[in-house]
């Protein structure tokens, strides 16, 4: 059998897959043509999504990665990642040099990315979802916000947000004690599971078992076609373009916590009275804690 050439450790694999595509099987052209005709998006697909828009089967992604020296697909996609981080920051690094104010130029550049998230997750999030949601969080008996990581951090966010309008909320972060807890979960409980990829098995092994004991689950994530929608009863995509290089990345961070946001003040608008009284009473409970 005729030996690959491995690629794994090169400084441009985008490089390197253009010299081996004319020794690439049928179905593995497809895929190299996915990648190089648009790398940069193709660091954010998942192996779904790759096998998707190369019109192959996800084992055939698995193979052109293995064939190339990889060990599986996120290997591969951490090493397209650096080729085009390498290339974005050289363009950078020009235009910076052209401009020649390099802190306002990087300013410039963060603004107008956070502006397009902002604007972006408005689009994409679908309003009758948010409303099931908001409906379901006031009536449940319990909500559990649960996240792990990063998502962990806007989980913790969640709960401050929802406990201040008066909601009877709790929060875990930690993997074992979100295992535990959601084992005890019936169908009174509200479940909100955050997870960018929706594919952390930490959260999404959890959620199915409180599912499978009646509790309803609410699911804020970026991939649509992902474990942890297969479960839930209610979907807030945001969109995401964190590399697997940027976990937590702040575009991210501020697309999940708009979602919040919008969540929470449809919640206080359902329910003006509870909420406003609950506002007072938290607002009250620290107003001595200042100077």
């Amino acid at each position: 059998m005729k030996k690959k050439t491995s690629i794994k450790g090169n400084a441009n694999t985008l490089l390197t897959i253009s010299s081996l595509y004319s020794s690439m099987t049928k179905a593995e052209k497809k895929v190299a043509d996915t990648v190089l005709n648009d790398p940069e998006a193709a660091v954010h697909y998942t192996v779904t999504d790759l096998s998707e828009k190369a019109g192959v089967g996800e084992t055939s992604v698995i193979r052109f990665c293995r064939s190339l020296g990889f060990s599986g697909y996120h290997e591969f996609k951490l090493s397209i990642t650096v080729t085009v981080l390498n290339a974005v920051k050289a363009e950078t690094e020009e235009e910076v040099e052209e401009a020649g104010d390099y802190p306002l130029s990087i300013m410039n550049r963060v603004t107008a990315i956070h502006t397009k998230v902002m604007a972006d997750t408005r689009a994409l999030l679908d309003p009758k979802s948010l409303m099931q949601a908001a409906e379901w969080l006031l009536s449940g008996k319990r909500v559990h916000f649960i996240g792990v990581g990063s998502s962990g951090i806007t989980a913790q966010d969640a709960y401050y947000r929802f406990m201040r309008l008066g909601l009877p909320v709790t929060v875990q972060q930690d993997a074992h004690i979100i295992a535990m807890s959601a084992s005890l979960l019936g169908k009174d409980d509200i479940v909100f599971g955050i997870s960018t990829s929706g594919s952390t098995k930490d959260l999404v092994d959890p959620i199915k078992k409180a599912k499978a004991s009646g509790a309803t689950v609410i699911c804020l994530t970026s991939h649509a076609r992902s474990p942890i929608t297969q479960v839930a009863d209610a979907i807030l995509l945001v969109p995401t373009k964190e590399s697997p290089l940027q976990g937590g990345a702040l575009s991210t961070k501020i697309a999940q916590i708009q979602a919040i946001d919008m969540l929470s003040a449809i919640v206080e608008s359902l329910s003006r009275e509870r909420t406003s009284e609950a506002i007072m009473k938290t607002a009250n409970a620290v107003a001595d804690k200042l100077y």
